[in-house]
């Protein structure tokens, strides 16, 4: 058996679909050159040693069993597929796709086609940016310096500018779900991960209407009194609005996916009504249940109370400030119970508490895989 090396590869692009030939260049590295163990964040950048139109870039760190030719020539084969064209005219040139070798493992190569570390990769700030975001402390052995420390005194003063698109180490279909519910507690992520979700992969986005509720910040100052008719109004909206949703279908969209469940209504009851206030409202939210499409999977954002405050801190509502951590943990509770009662419900509890999925596109795929990982085991 082969041993594994880790190799680091930077990615870049100014001309055709970008972000595809990048996005591309990912996957078939993946097929065909071993995994794809960290992608770094995407940064638009200006073209470097000639005038065209700017470039994405990136860098992914990848373990495989190839020598450092062989990966070479893989990484060649897969410029040619993607339509890149070397010719022997001097300078640099646009290009649909550019893949580098910067590291491989500690080794030092220098032959005729192939210098390992990249020369001059000190010099490139559109190199060492996007590789301090998945190596910073990667040392390179022959400046003896780590990427960060290079970073630092890189001469490149061209401005890097990080966008929003994200490259994942694998693809997943979620065309084959119709429906994905992700839950959490107040200031989990869970809007956030459904936008993200719905963006990326053509999903229809089913979002929570609660801004207008005219209870919710009377609850949040008198639960007692306001309790019973701030769960009716959310089960009624709720209700409501899922089923128009769910019933209009987007020939355009693969699934939907939703920052609720509809079953939310009956865990916050049961911490916030008083037993004979439940009861009716079980017996009325039972009538509604049977109409409603249940999810496929049914994923659970757990984050610690702490850290679910300081994400109610940020954001900012200024009824949500005052929200007690004991109320926090109660909710949480309520949602691991119901989780362990209802098995029928695919439900898959990921926690994100050391997570930053909108940062860091490795927490975020890191997500996506244990959706998927957790349907095939289903």
């Amino acid at each position: 058996m082969k041993q594994l090396k880790k190799a680091y590869i930077s990615l870049g692009s100014n001309s055709g679909e970008k972000l595809y030939n990048l996005q591309t260049a990912v996957s078939l590295l993946r097929e065909r050159a071993g995994t794809v163990t960290k992608v770094s964040q995407v940064y638009q950048t200006p073209s470097w040693g000639f005038e065209a139109d700017d470039f994405l870039n990136a860098c992914i760190a990848l373990d495989t069993e190839l020598h450092p030719q062989e990966l070479l020539e893989i990484l060649l084969n897969i410029e040619k597929s993607l339509g890149r064209v070397r010719s022997d005219q001097k300078g640099y040139q646009s290009r649909s796709i550019d893949l580098d070798i910067l590291f491989y493992d500690r080794e030092i190569i220098d032959e005729t086609d192939l210098r390992i570390p990249h020369p001059q990769l000190e010099k490139r700030r559109f190199v060492l940016q996007p590789l301090a975001d998945i190596a910073p402390d990667l040392l390179h052995p022959v400046l003896n310096k780590t990427t960060s420390e290079l970073l630092e005194a890189c001469p490149d003063t061209s401005t890097l500018e990080r966008t929003s698109m994200v490259l994942h180490s694998s693809i997943h279909n979620f065309s084959k779900f119709n429906y994905v519910a992700i839950e959490g507690n107040i200031g989990a992520g869970k809007t956030t991960l459904s936008t993200m979700i719905s963006g990326d992969f053509n999903g229809k986005l089913l979002l929570e209407q609660f801004a207008d509720n005219p209870f919710l910040p009377r609850f949040y100052e008198d639960k007692d009194r306001y309790a019973f008719p701030l769960e009716m109004s959310f089960l009624a909206e709720r209700y409501q609005q899922f089923v128009n949703d769910s019933t209009q279908k987007d020939l355009f969209k693969s699934f939907m996916v939703s920052d609720y469940d509809i079953y939310k209504s009956l865990i916050f009851a049961r911490v916030t009504l008083q037993d004979e206030e439940f009861k009716l409202y079980r017996r009325l939210f039972n009538i509604m249940y049977k109409d409603i499409t249940k999810p496929d999977i049914y994923v659970y954002l757990y984050q610690s109370t702490e850290r679910l405050l300081e994400n109610i801190r940020k954001r900012g509502r200024s009824y949500e400030q005052q929200i007690a951590p004991e109320y926090l943990k109660d909710i949480n509770r309520a949602y691991l119970d119901f989780i362990k009662t209802q098995p029928e419900l695919n439900a898959l509890i990921i926690d994100i508490t050391e997570l930053d999925f909108v940062k860091n596109p490795q927490d975020y795929q890191h997500i996506i895989d244990e959706i998927h990982l957790f349907s095939d085991k289903q």
